[in-house]
């Protein structure tokens, strides 16, 4: 049997810091097998130089202005031609074998629209703090917030084209946005025990440095879901708990954005609807509850938890 053709696309807009290592390595995987497009949006930093000095391994590049995130990702979606598809953001990078494993994962399961693995959590320089586990969820699972680290996905495109691409429409959960909707068409699957990512965390990450816009995100998500034909068989058994996983995210990202009176406003919505859900944030809540009284101990502990175990938009 031939190895099918993975198309991978890297988004761009000024990470020159980042750029040549996630480059490196998606040229340095052992899958023979790999259609990779560059789309830069136009950078000032010196992105482009490096881009060029991979350009005859590329299969298309481009650095022009484009209208966000989504815009970019859709130009190289457009153009892939692989049976596989996934993309790598410009600061994150693939872990060695990843593609190869990913396509072994699709070939056992012929019926799976997306598959994920684990991946671990970098600092700005590298060093591994955290491996974001995740589990073996289904659709309703996705409905309720439980959220994917997008770098460790791999999407079949037959299922992509048929879901539509990224909605520009959004800029924080665009990648939960589609998987939602892939997963009304076709099964996903976890890959148990494997890594094949690294999610890189830094200051000027939108996960860090826009951390307040991922919970309206959510509860627009939410609100979406609610309307949407495609979901009305699931709500009955998901509603409280997909309201209530909405709101936690909006308070876990207000809480590290310092913002602890709408961080405890929001967790408090989210236990009126499903408690159990805000119950798995109990250590982020007990410090946003004592944090005022001047518990510098218990701040400190928790930074410390917080920097070891701090995961990709509040799974």
């Amino acid at each position: 049997m031939s190895a099918p053709l993975v198309s991978i696309i890297t988004p761009s807009f000024n990470q020159a810091a980042f750029l040549e290592q996630t480059i490196r390595s998606v040229l340095e995987q052992t899958y023979p097998q790999i259609e990779y497009m560059v789309v830069d949006g136009g950078s000032t930093d010196g992105s482009r130089e490096i881009i060029e000095k991979y350009a005859d391994r590329l299969a298309w590049w481009v650095s022009e202005k484009d209208a966000g995130q989504a815009d970019g990702i859709n130009k190289g979606l457009r153009r892939a031609q692989g049976e596989i598809v996934a993309w790598l953001n410009s600061d994150d990078y693939y872990l060695p074998a990843a593609v190869g494993q990913a396509v072994e994962v699709f070939r056992h399961h012929p019926q799976a629209g997306l598959v994920f693995s684990d991946v671990e959590s970098v600092d700005g320089e590298g060093n591994r703090f955290n491996i974001m586990r995740f589990g073996e969820w289904g659709l309703t699972d996705l409905m309720a917030f439980r959220i994917i680290s997008q770098p460790g996905v791999f999407m079949r495109r037959s299922v992509l084209e048929q879901a539509g691409y990224l909605d520009p429409n959004y800029h924080y959960l665009l990648d939960h946005h589609l998987w939602l909707r892939m997963a009304v068409i076709a099964p996903l699957h976890y890959a148990r025990g494997a890594r094949w990512a690294a999610a890189r965390f830094h200051p000027a990450a939108k996960n860090v440095a826009q951390a307040a816009g991922f919970g309206n995100e959510a509860l627009r998500l939410a609100a979406w879901m609610e309307s949407d034909p495609r979901f009305k068989e699931h709500l009955p058994s998901v509603q409280r708990r997909m309201w209530a996983g909405a709101y936690r995210l909006d308070a876990f990202y207000r809480l590290d954005a310092g913002d602890r009176r709408a961080a405890l406003a929001a967790y408090a919505q989210a236990f009126r609807y499903h408690p159990p859900t805000v119950l798995r944030d109990w250590r982020r809540l007990l410090y946003a509850l004592l944090s005022p009284l001047g518990l510098e101990g218990l701040r400190q502990a928790y930074l410390r938890r917080r920097s070891r175990r701090f995961q990709q938009r509040g799974h």
